[in-house]
């Protein structure tokens, strides 16, 4: 279980645009490893090589032993893929959805009760797909990617439309794919769903691969400060610019927030004059990295 990608100078450009320039990467076997990227990054280009929906203009791409473009059955029954939009069979219920997905697999019936219940979809069993809601039909997606148990799982922005509830309950069934062995490659625009997750992401913009680490890693070498904030009324504005260690203070309406590169030692003085209450300290995340890589402006 769990198979190894190796992708090697991809290219794909549609006109004068390049929408993946010279990609290069491997994803281990067993691994869980996430695209990043803005609008237009080349992310999705990108994925769909790997999967075999597109062809490389230039490069190459293995998945396994496979080249997914020649669309082997072999792998193709290793393989399961949730795209970013997703058609269903008209009129049918979402079991029969997962039915006929099983049946295309040669796999046994008992199979959709149990991936309803992975999705939360067991109420809704008997409705039909077009009255599912954008998030039922997500979920639904999802089932339909996994029904045929797949060593190796693609999923493309699978938690876009779900409310968090749903979105938290995914990531469980995620990592459980994960822990049994499987290779798990995600597509998306929420960090903390990224960091998570993720062994390792690749942040791509315009096309290119800008780094690829882990997250931890990521976050460690951009050296932020951490910010320290305390609440209304617990610390005067001189006292805290009068702190050691601290680089810069803001007074907000709610809290007022120290900026700083020796975390410790300020904490050790508010904690000096029992300044401790509703205190709250953030370091970098994984969404700083990517901002300081893709910039702030907005995309289409």
């Amino acid at each position: 279980m769990g198979v190894e990608i190796r992708a090697n100078g991809l290219v794909m450009t549609y006109g004068e645009t390049r929408a993946v320039d010279d990609v290069s990467f491997t994803v281990a076997s067993g691994e869980f490893f996430g695209l990043l990227g803005p609008n237009g990054a080349g992310k999705t280009t990108t994925l769909e090589m790997i999967e075999g929906l597109r062809k490389p203009q230039a490069g190459t791409v293995r998945v396994g032993e496979f080249e997914p473009w020649k669309r082997e059955p072999e792998l193709q029954r290793r393989m399961g893929v949730q795209l970013q939009s997703s058609s269903f069979f008209e009129r049918l219920t979402a079991r029969e959805q997962l039915d006929t997905f099983g049946a295309l697999y040669g796999v046994p019936a008992g199979r959709t009760d149990e991936l309803l219940e992975q999705v939360g979809l067991e109420v809704k069993a008997k409705t039909r797909t077009e009255d599912l809601s954008g998030g039922q039909k997500q979920r639904l997606s999802i089932a339909c990617a996994l029904v045929h148990e797949p060593d190796i799982v693609f999923f493309d922005e699978p938690t876009a439309s779900l409310d968090p509830q749903a979105r938290r309950n995914l990531w469980d069934v995620l990592r459980r794919l994960n822990d049994s062995g499987r290779t798990v490659v995600l597509t998306t625009h929420h960090m903390d769903e990224a960091e998570a997750l993720c062994d390792r992401v690749a942040i791509m913009d315009s096309g290119k691969l800008l780094k690829l680490d882990s997250p931890a890693a990521l976050v460690r070498n951009l050296d932020a400060p951490v910010r320290i904030s305390v609440a209304p009324g617990t610390l005067s504005l001189e006292d805290a610019r009068a702190l050691s260690g601290g680089d810069a203070v803001s007074d907000g309406d709610s809290e007022l927030t120290i900026t700083t590169r020796d975390p410790a030692r300020v904490l050790s003085e508010l904690a000096a004059r029992d300044a401790l209450d509703g205190l709250s300290v953030k370091g970098a995340s994984l969404e700083d990295v990517f901002l300081q890589l893709t910039g702030r402006e907005f995309r289409a």
